[in-house]
Order: C-alpha cells, then structure tokens, then sequence
C-alpha cells in the first residue's frame, strides 16, 4: 500500500482502514495501531486527528451530529424526565438544517450491514448509555430500557422523515414531540412485564 502523501490524504486513509477494521473486527476488536499499520502511518498520526478510538469510530461511520452535544443536558434530567428530553432533541434535530443530511445518513446507513453495526456500536456506547445512567434495575435492565426507547425512536424517525407515513409526517413537531415523549418514557421507567 503506497503511504498517503497529504494531510487530507492521510486523514481519509485512517479513516478508510478504521472503516474496513471496525467493520469486519469490531470496535473492541480494532486498536489504534492496527488501524495505523493499515493506513500505512505512524500511529502518532493517529493521534494527532483524532481525540481517540470513539472520534475515530464516530468519524468512520460519519455522524452527522455529535452525540455528546445532543445529550450535553440529558445528566441533568431526572429519569421521569427523559422520554420528553430525548422526544424533544430528536424532533427539535430533525427538524433543523441538518434534515436531509440526518436522511440521508439513514438511508445509507441501513442498507449496509457493516455500516448499520458500525452504528449500532456507536448508538449503545454513546447514546445509551447516556440515556440509561440512573434507571431503574440494573445493568442488564436499563441496557434494555435504553435499547427499547431506542427503538421507539428509530421507529418514529423512520415513520416520520424517512418514510413520511401520514398523518405522522404532517404533524406540527410539537405534537410529534408530544405523542413521542410518552411513549419512550414508558420504555425508560415504567414497570417492565414479567417474564
């Protein structure tokens, strides 16, 4: 592999490696190294791009937000609080400049496997957990309720902006908002059906 001449170059290679490695080994499976070595530069390079394995991670599956600026508030909102928290982020995201690139972030992400686990990566090690910290139960519990709320939200925002389901679609975002927040704060706190 011929070394990457420029720094944009060098950029996009790591870039392109942590890619193809994250895809096919997984995150905890992937060291910065490694990606190093197969982008063909020295591993100090890696660390002057990137602030770490999940920048890099989150730059190799290409967010198009940063999912600590989303949640910067989310440690200050009591668990009975959350559901109206992230229904009001996601609406209040989507519904900003960042529409079409959201959609089609989306689009392209869930038609590639390796692309969708990629970000099914990102989602529970930066956003779930997020969510999930002072839950009720334990670990494995708020794991759970985190990963269902998640679904509700992939559910609404593919309903809603990727889609266009109607009568959803054409709903004043604060009515979305307010059909949204419930539904996910049931996820988050409410009693769980027994096994």
């Amino acid at each position: 592999m011929a070394r990457p001449k420029g720094p944009s170059d060098r950029r996009a290679a790591i870039v392109a490696a942590a890619t193809r490695l994250f895809a096919e080994d997984g995150y905890d499976g992937v060291s910065l190294r490694q990606i190093a070595r197969e982008a063909g530069v020295d591993a100090a390079l890696v660390h002057h791009y990137f602030d770490g394995k999940d920048d890099l991670f989150a730059a190799s599956v290409a967010l198009p937000i940063d999912p600590e600026a989303l949640l910067a508030d989310i440690d200050e909102q009591a668990p009975a609080e959350r559901g109206r928290f992230v229904a009001r982020v996601i609406v209040r995201l989507w519904e900003g400049p960042q529409r079409h690139a959201l959609a089609a972030f989306f689009r392209s992400t869930i038609s590639s496997t390796s692309r969708s686990r990629l970000l099914a990566h990102v989602v529970r090690r930066r956003i779930l957990t997020r969510i999930a910290d002072g839950l009720p139960g334990d670990d494995d519990e708020r794991e759970l309720r985190a990963s269902m709320a998640a679904s509700q939200v992939v559910g609404f925002m593919i309903a809603r902006y990727v889609v266009r389901l109607e009568p959803l679609a054409s709903l004043p975002s604060e009515d979305a908002e307010r059909l949204l927040a419930p539904a996910i704060q049931r996820h988050l706190t409410e009693p769980l059906p027994r096994r």
